[in-house]
């Protein structure tokens, strides 16, 4: 498998719906609650696309451009954007949906970097040699 296949099968794509319970007092979703689901979802991407152990070690500029009212569904999708010897990069957005119509908009977006580690989490190549 080349790496533009490797990039495009390990898209990952998670849709939730928007509860209370995980809004704060404007009705709207909390950016720490979004900034979760976006690196819970770069996570199973940059898993998806070298399948072994990563961890997190940063993430980028992430730009909250939309609200994300309570009772309305938020589609993540995570992409990788660029592969180093032992780390990765992937782009999440999250798209926000209203449930009754087909209202859609891009309302977060960010990156997040991974290294790749093995069981005595020294790191290790991403790819195979």
């Amino acid at each position: 498998m080349n790496l533009e296949e490797r990039i495009a099968q390990s898209e990952t794509r998670i849709f939730k719906a928007v509860f209370p319970n995980t809004t704060n007092h404007y009705d709207t979703l909390f950016g720490g609650t979004a900034m979760q689901l976006m690196d819970e979802v770069a996570f199973i991407a940059a898993t998806r696309f070298c399948r072994k152990r990563v961890v997190t070690v940063s993430s980028d500029r992430i730009d909250f451009t939309q609200p994300i009212p309570a009772g309305t569904i938020v589609e993540l999708v995570g992409r990788v954007m660029s592969v180093g010897n032992t780390s990765l990069k992937v782009q999440v957005e999250i798209f926000v949906e209203e449930m009754y119509s087909d209202v859609r908009i891009k309302a977060v977006s960010g990156s997040f970097a991974f290294v790749a580690i093995d069981e005595h989490k020294h790191p290790v190549r991403v790819l195979p040699d």
